[in-house]
């Protein structure tokens, strides 16, 4: 469909200077945006957003809400904190058929499981402030979702695709790996921004796994992870002491005591965590 102003046009109508409080950089490339979203459909199989429910946070300006109504969802909820944003979503939703919600709130307190009929594709382009804090919960409602496109730091997506025995591994890469498939879409330098950040940033597909462990079993790799990556260096004899029969889980996780946290792979952290 056609809009009535370029992303450009809107964001000077409206006097829209990035937040940085709110952890804010826009993306007016609107060849960018699309293509963001056409290549994660293509690595979904799909053609279109057609018979999906869809999720954004922090549309901003609205490059990425604009290639998501391109693709025809079923259902469309943006998030956003910022009031001169929600102006924007309004007048979108104004030239659209496709059946959109603004929410104007802040994302961390959104329980997804109530705005969605179906499992959800959630897409955004997430404020850096918060990116962690919103992947984790996410991931602990994994089985309300269908699919996430998800923009971060470069920094945060090599922590996420960190794979075991690297200095980038740690609970993140643990969580977000037992949970999900996760693939690197494409790689955005500075100068597509405004303003432009001091960082690259990285778009992320995240697809859940079928066997993705229950929220009582995640919580308890959450709570070995964070024990053992809270001193990386000690061996996990050291580091796990205060589980209770350490020795009896680490022997039958196939872990050994002189092992550190970066050694030990994700399916072993979840091996121990259901033995608890």
């Amino acid at each position: 469909m056609n809009f009535e102003k370029t992303l450009r046009q809107t964001v000077d109508d409206y006097g829209l200077m990035a937040k940085k409080a709110l952890g804010q950089n826009f993306l007016l490339n609107q060849n960018i945006t699309d293509k963001i979203i056409k290549l994660s459909l293509e690595k979904q199989g799909l053609t279109d957003f057609s018979e999906k429910d869809v999720l954004e946070v922090g549309p901003g300006p609205g490059g990425l809400t604009r290639a998501i109504i391109k693709q025809n969802p079923r259902h469309l909820t943006v998030v956003e904190m910022d009031e001169r944003c929600i102006e924007i979503m309004n007048e979108l939703k104004n030239q659209t058929d496709v059946l959109m919600d603004v929410l104007n709130q802040d994302a961390l307190a959104l329980d997804i499981s109530n705005i969605a009929s179906k499992p959800l594709q959630i897409v955004s382009n997430l404020p850096y402030n918060i990116s962690v804090p919103l992947l984790t919960s996410w991931l602990e409602n994994i089985h309300c979702i269908e699919a996430m496109t998800l923009m971060f730091q470069k920094e945060v997506a090599d922590r996420i695709c960190a794979p075991v025995k690297t200095k980038d591994y740690g609970r993140l890469s643990v969580i977000a790996q037992l949970t999900c498939r996760i693939e690197r879409l494409l790689t955005l330098n500075p100068d597509c921004f405004v303003p432009a950040p001091k960082i690259f940033s990285t778009v992320l597909l995240f697809l859940p796994l079928e066997d993705a462990p229950h929220l009582e079993i995640l919580h308890k790799v959450s709570e070995l992870t964070k024990l053992a990556f809270a001193q990386r260096r000690k061996m996990v004899r050291q580091s796990l002491k205060s589980v209770p029969n350490l020795e009896k889980v680490l022997d039958l996780a196939g872990v050994l005591p002189t092992m550190r946290a970066e050694e030990i792979n994700p399916e072993q952290y979840l091996k121990m965590a259901e033995l608890l």
